[in-house]
C-alpha cells in the first residue's frame, strides 16, 4: 500500500476525554496522534492492556516501531533476543525486524510510535471503533466483537506492509 502525503502538518494538541478508542486484538487502544494530522510522518498510538495481550511476531516493511512502557512490563521477543520492557523504558525496532511481545505484568499501560504513519489506519481496520469517555479508566469491550482470525489479520496486516511470522512469544514462566 502507498500511503498518500496530506497537507503540511500544523501543531497538534491531542487530549484524553472523549476520544475515539479502538478494541485492537483484546486491548483497547487510543489514537492520540493519527498519521494525517502529521502529513504521515508518524502515528501515535496509546495501547493500555492485561496479563497476556500480545502481538504475534511480525515485521514492518513500511515503518519503525518504538515502544514506550508507561507503566507495567512487557515482554519482547525481538530477531530471537528477548528484552523486558518496564515503566520508563523506550524500545526502538526499525522496519524489517521481527518482534512481537506479550504483557507481562497485571496490566501494562505504553505508546507505540510508527515512522512513517499509517499505522494508525492498521488498527483501525483490525479493530472495532468505540466512544470513550476516559480512557484511564478500566473499560470492557462491547458485547459481540468477534475475535480476529490469523487469517484475516495477516491478509490485512499485508495490506499496510506487515508480515506475520509466527505466533506471539509466551509468558515467561515465574
Amino acid at each position: 500500500m502507498n500511503f498518500t502525503e496530506t497537507a503540511s502538518p500544523r501543531t497538534k494538541l491531542s487530549t484524553t476525554r472523549g476520544v475515539e478508542g479502538i478494541w485492537f486484538m483484546g486491548s483497547l487502544a487510543t489514537v492520540p496522534l493519527n498519521s494525517s494530522a502529521t502529513g504521515n510522518t508518524l502515528a501515535v498510538i496509546e495501547h493500555r492492556g492485561d496479563r497476556g495481550y500480545n502481538a504475534p511476531m511480525h515485521r514492518h516493511t513500511f515503518d519503525d516501531e518504538t515502544f514506550i512502557v508507561l507503566d507495567g512490563s512487557i515482554h519482547a521477543v525481538v530477531d530471537g533476543e528477548i528484552y523486558k520492557a518496564a515503566a520508563g523504558s523506550t524500545l526502538y525496532l526499525p522496519k524489517g525486524t521481527s518482534h512481537g511481545f506479550v504483557v507481562e505484568s497485571a496490566k501494562a499501560h505504553f505508546l507505540t510510535v510508527h515512522t512513517p504513519g499509517g499505522f494508525d489506519t492498521f488498527t483501525a481496520e483490525v479493530g472495532t471503533t468505540v466512544t470513550i469517555d476516559d480512557p484511564t479508566q478500566p473499560q470492557t469491550p462491547p458485547p459481540g466483537i468477534p475475535p480476529t482470525t490469523r487469517e484475516e489479520l495477516t491478509t490485512i496486516a499485508a495490506k499496510y506492509g506487515i508480515e506475520i511470522v509466527g505466533p506471539p512469544p509466551a509468558l515467561p514462566a515465574e
